[in-house]
This record gives C-alpha cells, sequence and structure tokens, in this order.
C-alpha cells in the first residue's frame, strides 16, 4: 500500500502527514499516524471550523460552564442546573440508519450525565431526502426507530425536534441528537485528569472492532462505495447505558473522583488526550489491561467507538470503592493507569512502551485552517425574485389543503408517537407543541426546549438563514411562556474544501453570533458536522438550533390546541404581507426556493417574550402557536387539527390574500383567551400590537371569504403523506 492510501485510511492529508513529520522531527510511527488521523479529523480538532466559532458570545447571567466541555451548563435557579448539549450523526445514520441514530442518542446522553446531570429530556432534529426518493422510507424507519428505542430502554422522554424532508438530503439525511439533565449546582463533574499518582478506570462496555475510524469517517464525503464504510458505525446497547448512567450518577454523589470523560469520537484516544490537555498533565495507559470483546491490536484498542464506556480520574485510594459501584450495576471498571507529570500519552503492550505522544502535539497543535470562501453564483440568481409575478390562486382551499399535505407541513405524529414522551412524569407538553416543556420536580418550576432551522432560508441567504433559525427557536420558546436563556448549537454543512461551502457557513456563523450577541442569549455548547456531501452533491446548509429557556409556572404553559368553543382568537405581534421568500407556500405550490427573506424585529420579539411570559403566569393564554411555515393560515389548520375545534377569524388581508395569509412574517403569535380585557392590558403595557380577529366556534375552519374547510377534512390531508409512507 502506498503513502497516499495509508494516509487515506487514517484521514490524514499529505501536508497534515508532512507536519506531524516535521513536529516529531522523525517518521511517524502507526500508530502516532492513527492518533493523529482521529485527532486531526475534522470530527475532532474543529480544524475548519474554530477561528469562525471564536465569534459566538459563550457567557452571560445563566451560563456556568460554556463550549468546551462535554455539554454546557446554566443556572435554572433553586441549586439547580441545566446540562445540555446537540450532537450529529449523519454519516453513520445514512450508512446504517438504525444504529446510526442509536449511538447518536447514546453519546449524547453520555455527554450530558458525564456532567453530573440525569437525561430528563430528548428532542431529535431529523432531515430526510424527497418522501418519494427511493431510500427515504428505509431511512425514516430506521432512523425513527433508533432515536426511540434508545431513549425508550435508557428511560428519557423524546419530547420534541423537528422533521424535514428536502430532496437536497436524498443521498446525506441528517440526525441531530439533544439531551438535556438536571444537576445539583455544587456537584458539577469535568472531562479533566489531574492528580499525580491517580489512577486512570476504564468503565462500561468491554471494547470491540465496531467504531473503528469512525472520527474519520465521520470527516470525508461520501461517494458511491459508502456502504464500504459500514464497519465504522458503532453498535448500541442501551440497557448498558441505564446501568452506565445509574452507576455514574452514584459514583458523582461520593467524593472519590477527579475526572470523567465519555468514549465518544476516536474512543479511547480522544478521551485520554482530552482529559490530559484539560488538566494539563500526561497519562500512563497500559493497554493489554482495556476489557475486550475480542483479540486486539493496540491501535484497534485506542481507535475503537465501542459505546457505553467512560474514562474515569479516580482519587488515589478509592479504587475498590469505584469497583464495587461497577460491580453492583454489573459493569466492567479496571485500572488502565494513571495520570503522569509529564505531558504525553504513554502507551504500554506487556509493560513495554509502545508509543510516548505529546498531548499538545495531538490538541492544541492540531492543524488549524482558515480556508478560503467564495459567494456561491446562485445567490444572486433566486434572492431577488418578483412576487408579483405569481399567479394568485382561484382556489384557497385547495392552496391550504395541499400545503397541510406537504411533506414540510404534514403531521408527524406517525413518527414521535413510537417515542416515549412522558417516561419520568415530567412531561408538561408533549411533541406536536411549539416547545417541550417538562418541570422540575423538586421545584415546580419549568424548562422549555426547541430545534429550529428552515434550510431553505439559509441556501438563499446564510446570514440572515441562521438568525431566523434562532429567532424561530426563540419565538417557540416565549409562545409557551418561558424565557430563553442559552443555546446549543448543530452546524451541519457541505464539504468545507469547496470555497463556496465555506462562504456559507462563515455567513451562517456570523449571522448566529450577531443574533446570540443581540438578544443576550449565548452558546453554551455545540458540534459541526461537515463534509455532507455525496459523489459532490451538498446539503442545504443546515445550523439547527437547540435553544433551552426556564420559566416559573409550568403547568400554564399553553398546547397549540383550543380549548373551548365561545373563547377569542387574538394575534400578538405583527405580519408583514408578502414575506414569501424562502417559504413553504413558494416551494410546495410553485416549486421555487427564492425571494428575499421575512425581516426580524428583534425589539418586537423582546416585548413578545415579556407579554407572553407575563400572560402565562396569569393564566390568560389557553393556547398558542406562532406563526412560521406555512403563515397565519397553516397556524389556525394546526390549532384546530390538535383540538378537533373549528375557528371563524377575520383578517386584514390587503391586496392578495396568499400574500398575507402564507406570508413566513416573523413576530406574530396566535392566541386563544376567554379574558380579552387582561389580555389588552398587558399588551398595552409592554407595547405589543393585539388585534382580536375571531371566536373558536364550530367545526370548519373559515378565514374571511376565501377559506371554509372542514376540520375533519385539514385533519385527513394533514395525516396523507405519512399515512402513505408507512403503510
Amino acid at each position: 500500500m502506498n503513502l497516499k492510501d495509508e494516509l487515506e485510511i487514517r484521514g490524514l492529508k499529505i501536508e497534515e502527514y508532512e507536519l506531524l513529520k516535521k513536529k516529531l522531527n522523525r517518521e511517524p510511527t502507526y500508530i502516532e499516524l492513527d492518533i493523529a488521523g482521529a485527532m486531526w479529523s475534522e470530527h475532532c480538532s474543529y480544524k475548519s471550523s474554530k477561528i469562525h466559532l471564536k465569534k459566538f458570545p459563550t457567557t452571560g447571567e445563566y451560563v456556568v460552564i460554556g463550549p468546551g466541555e462535554n455539554a454546557g451548563v446554566v443556572d435554572v435557579g433553586d441549586g439547580f442546573v441545566a446540562a445540555f448539549k446537540m450532537e450529529s450523526h449523519n454519516h453513520p445514520s445514512f450508512i446504517e440508519p438504525y444504529q446510526g441514530a442509536a449511538t447518536g442518542v447514546g453519546g449524547i446522553l453520555r455527554d450530558v450525565f458525564t456532567m453530573g446531570a440525569r437525561p430528563v429530556l430528548n428532542l431529535d432534529a431529523l432531515f430526510f431526502g424527497h418522501p418519494n426518493y427511493e431510500k427515504t422510507k428505509f431511512l425514516v424507519d430506521g432512523v425513527v426507530r433508533g432515536v426511540g428505542d434508545y431513549g425508550n430502554c435508557v428511560g428519557v422522554p423524546t419530547i420534541g425536534g423537528q422533521t424535514t424532508f428536502d430532496e437536497c438530503y436524498n443521498t446525506n439525511n441528517l440526525v441531530n441528537a439533544f439531551t438535556l439533565g438536571i444537576g445539583k449546582k455544587n456537584n458539577i463533574f469535568l472531562g479533566v485528569a489531574k492528580g499525580v499518582g491517580n489512577p486512570v478506570f476504564y468503565v462500561g462496555s468491554k471494547t470491540g472492532r465496531d467504531g473503528i475510524h469512525g472520527a474519520t469517517m465521520a470527516s470525508a464525503s461520501f461517494d458511491e462505495n459508502y456502504e464500504e464504510e459500514r464497519p465504522a458505525v458503532q453498535v448500541g446497547d442501551p440497557f448498558t447505558e441505564k446501568l452506565l448512567l445509574e452507576a455514574c450518577l452514584e459514583l458523582m454523589e461520593k467524593d472519590i473522583i477527579e475526572g470523567i470523560q465519555d468514549m465518544g469520537a476516536a474512543g479511547l484516544t480522544s478521551s485520554s488526550f482530552e482529559m490530559a490537555e484539560r488538566g494539563k498533565v500526561g497519562l500512563n495507559l497500559y493497554l493489554d489491561r482495556v476489557p475486550v470483546r475480542e483479540k486486539m491490536t493496540p491501535n484497534e484498542i485506542m481507535l475503537s467507538e465501542s459505546q457505553e464506556r467512560m474514562l474515569i480520574i479516580a482519587k488515589k485510594g478509592k479504587e475498590e470503592e469505584v469497583k464495587k459501584i461497577f460491580d453492583k450495576w454489573s459493569l466492567d471498571a479496571e485500572v488502565i493507569g494513571e495520570v503522569i507529570e509529564d505531558k504525553s500519552i504513554k502507551l504500554f503492550w506487556d509493560n513495554k512502551l509502545i508509543a510516548d505522544i505529546d498531548v499538545s502535539l495531538m490538541v492544541d497543535n492540531a492543524p488549524v485552517y482558515n480556508r478560503p470562501t467564495k459567494e456561491p453564483e446562485y445567490i444572486k440568481e433566486i434572492e431577488n425574485f418578483d412576487f408579483e409575478t405569481l399567479k394568485e390562486p382561484n382556489d384557497y382551499n385547495d392552496v391550504l389543503l395541499k400545503l397541510l399535505s406537504s411533506p414540510d407541513l404534514s403531521n408527524k405524529h406517525l413518527l414521535y408517537e413510537q417515542y416515549d414522551s412522558t417516561v419520568q412524569t415530567n412531561t408538561i407538553l408533549k411533541p406536536g407543541s411549539d416547545a417541550a416543556v417538562i418541570r422540575i420536580k423538586e421545584t415546580g418550576k419549568g424548562i422549555s426546549a426547541a430545534t429550529d432551522v428552515n434550510p431553505r432560508y439559509v441556501y438563499i441567504n446564510p446570514y440572515e438563514g441562521a438568525r431566523l433559525a434562532f429567532i424561530e427557536a426563540y419565538r417557540n420558546l416565549i409562545t409557551v411562556g418561558s424565557k430563553p436563556i442559552a443555546i446549543t448549537d448543530c452546524l451541519n454543512f457541505g464539504n468545507p474544501e469547496n470555497p463556496e461551502i465555506m462562504w456559507q457557513f462563515a455567513k451562517a456563523t456570523d449571522g448566529l453570533a450577531d443574533i446570540c450577541r443581540s438578544m443576550d442569549v449565548p452558546v453554551v455548547s455545540g458540534n459541526v458536522s461537515f463534509y455532507n456531501e455525496t459523489a459532490g452533491s451538498n446539503i442545504y446548509p443546515t445550523p439547527t438550533v437547540g435553544m433551552v429557556g426556564i420559566m416559573n409556572k409550568s403547568l400554564n404553559a399553553p398546547s397549540i390546541a383550543f380549548k373551548k368553543e365561545g373563547s377569542f382568537v387574538y394575534l400578538a405581534g405583527v405580519i408583514n404581507e408578502g414575506e414569501l421568500g424562502g417559504s413553504a407556500y413558494l416551494k410546495w405550490i410553485f416549486n421555487k426556493v427564492c425571494g428575499k427573506l421575512p425581516s426580524i424585529n428583534e425589539e418586537l420579539h423582546r416585548k413578545l417574550a415579556l407579554f407572553m411570559n407575563a400572560c402565562v403566569e396569569d393564566s390568560l393564554i389557553s393556547a398558542a402557536h406562532d406563526i412560521s411555515d406555512g403563515g397565519i393560515a397553516t397556524s389556525l389548520s394546526e390549532m384546530c387539527i390538535s383540538s378537533n375545534l373549528g375557528v371563524e377569524v377575520d383578517l386584514p388581508t390587503g391586496k392578495r390574500a396568499d400574500f398575507y395569509l402564507f406570508s413566513e412574517s416573523q413576530g406574530a403569535v396566535v392566541i386563544e383567551t376567554s379574558d380579552a380585557d387582561k389580555l389588552q392590558k398587558n399588551a398595552d403595557k409592554f407595547n405589543v400590537p393585539l388585534l382580536k380577529i375571531g371566536i373558536v366556534k364550530g367545526n370548519r375552519l373559515k378565514i374571511n371569504d376565501v377559506i371554509n374547510i372542514e376540520v375533519e377534512k385539514l385533519k385527513e390531508e394533514n395525516d396523507r403523506l405519512f399515512g402513505k409512507l408507512f403503510e
């Protein structure tokens, strides 16, 4: 095998090999090449994104721990914290959808309970190809079962997220997994190695050959031979994960460990090097002591991504206590090394030194690229589109029904009903709501979470599209009455070696950084997934935003379902006519992805946040739903479908009804109330535009004189697509 092929297997470029050789001042050994390939991979080193991620604001009133640890941590009051993060498992989920999605959930669960927080909430953001594409049904079935089975078995509710369909994901589906856990502020654990002489414990499942070169596989584009990567996909065991979770949390109740790290991407390699780097120490690792399922070489042991494993730095003299706890939970716990002063990882086999690798060389001194950028030609062609050239519909009933049966807006209940959303008995709002809401059992207060992005928006204008992803998540949280406090992100993009893709990434991170700073909602954790490309075809830029909020009265959180016939329907905020760029209306009625994107009024959103929070605390709102995909016509339809109640509304539609009804104008919420006077007082107090638009009545959706449809017919069309997909 020639050098180029050797390096390609390890994910290294020729220039990176030359850099490694220069820093070592000699030829690297095979194990050094393997470790450099993993640690310098895009997935582990963030070498193409690091300079852009520095733009994000990462501190704030509620931030306890920002980016750089296994998960971000925020203060949620009363001595409690929330640890949360979102990660991608895209490449594995395309090759082997069930195990790829399942192990994505398993990995993000470990990231959270490693911090000392019990996982209480999962979300998933899934992006598939067109429903008619030959592989879509297979991928949807595998991914949804993988997400559901793993979360259900571990006993963590999956309460929300999003599912998007577009042909740009035909050969690169995306699986973004989000987990949030609750812990005590005085009992947070970090992934750090410290205390010279302290023992290094390997705990959890035995090591096997699954997942070897997984990090490098996730850091490269696919070609038509992607099936050959199947051995790099990890295999999960959620029952072992449950045991590991309970064992680790029990361990953390005692004063016997200094640090703990999940063996995620690149397995023992990344966990050992990252822990040593954070602690400014080194480790001796005796690889023949690692529990294995089969005979393995030192290189394979270092690179295996077998699931349900942790690396722990225990306090010297506490070894038996650690072993006793893991023995109770029927898990392996072996001392495989010790902390040393020298800042290197020394690998031993049969007590012989087989590698001595400088920690900083693999972590701090990994290559960092400032890749060239170039604005794509398509941008100028699609952003300037004259909406007046669109023919106004003759039959608005037909248009609305087509939108409701489109892949974007179809009811996804056949997917999310496979998830247990009520385990742990803290769920307030279930899937299908604007945001997930759980209570903190000890305090009665609530935590809300949502994931959002419209990839069409980001494709048309990456800067504004990323800002719109943030503001949609923000609006979802305030609609249920919570205060947004921090975000995590999952930045899914194509090949960073393509200057046009890198331009999309640079602009999107600019937009996200700017609006996070302006709205005072910092980034505390996140993930970058590049190389979502197959045979030269890239996905739409998809920077998924996962936002977390807090609320005092979780039981008051409104769902989107109308509650009572005769109650009043109001519009809080403003709908601007004709904001149709990137809209569902353009995509699914006219087959166009183009146009100037909706504008963002940040000050209006701040006022809406205060207004909605006050109204929910005062129990004034019985149902609420923000205006987003498909416009107000779709929002009203979804409220009717969720409740089996009709509504009659009169809207100020202007010169063209479609320009108002399907406008995806940002900054408006539909509200149901029985106390119009108090609602108006709060609107006046916070200077929020408030318009009475109708009443909950009967069994039909009636909008002005242009839409009149039975709720049962709305429901039938809304269910049609997924009924066919899963028949």
